[in-house]
């Protein structure tokens, strides 16, 4: 028997009702929503409330403790990431830019959370490229350039450690997987890394449709 469609449609109306009941009201990362805003279109790259509510409840969840993120901007998940370790758990983040990491940089200070995150401004390749063999993970978020994702995931997946968890952001690029009319290189590298990972037998995956699209990734 197929799988019933079950799903509902969000309104605004019914968006505000879903972030109003989950916990998602906080100030620091309010006032960070709206700075970044003033950025203009670009502020869109920003995760929403729920998102970095659900990341940080996943992190705690398996008890992560080295985690890492592709693609920083303004810092917003990396505050709900670096949250949810202990206090000698630690975030590395991967960027290029100095002027949105500046903004992250401020907003971590505030939060309490410098001595847990490591900054490296370069191309997130040859950051995970140098990484020790050893160096493993429990928790990873990417969410950069497109066509990079699938050399981020195996640089990634080969250093997280058995039950860790590697999310992706803009899975769903705004509807655009679905559309076969639309082969620009971003769509079709996330349709292809969408293809690939529900086929990998690495990890358990699920794509939710929270956002852009969030893909989780459990490593057997």
């Amino acid at each position: 028997m197929a799988n019933a469609r079950k799903y509902i449609a969000l309104n605004p109306d019914l968006y505000d009702y879903v972030v109003a009941h989950g916990k998602n009201a906080d100030s620091l990362l309010e006032e960070l929503a709206g700075e970044t805003a003033q950025l203009g279109r670009i502020s869109g790259m920003q995760i929403s409330a729920e998102q970095g509510n659900f990341m940080g409840l996943l992190a705690t969840a398996i008890g992560a403790r080295a985690a890492v993120e592709v693609g920083t901007f303004t810092g917003y998940s990396s505050i709900c990431v670096a949250r949810a370790l202990p206090a000698d758990g630690r975030l590395l983040c991967c960027d290029v830019s100095e002027e949105w990491t500046s903004i992250a940089r401020r907003y971590w200070e505030r939060a309490g959370l410098s001595g847990k995150i490591t900054l490296k401004l370069a191309p997130a390749a040859d950051t995970l490229r140098a990484l020790p063999s050893d160096h493993m993970f429990d928790f990873a978020f990417i969410d950069a350039d497109k066509t990079g994702y699938r050399f981020y995931y195996e640089e990634i997946l080969r250093r997280t450690r058995i039950g860790g968890l590697i999310l992706f952001d803009n899975v769903l690029w705004n509807g655009a997987v679905a559309d076969p009319a639309d082969q620009s290189e971003d769509t079709r590298a996330i349709r292809e890394l969408n293809d690939f990972l529900v086929t990998d037998p690495r990890v358990d995956t699920v794509l939710l449709p929270i956002a852009d699209g969030l893909t989780v990734c459990r490593k057997r």
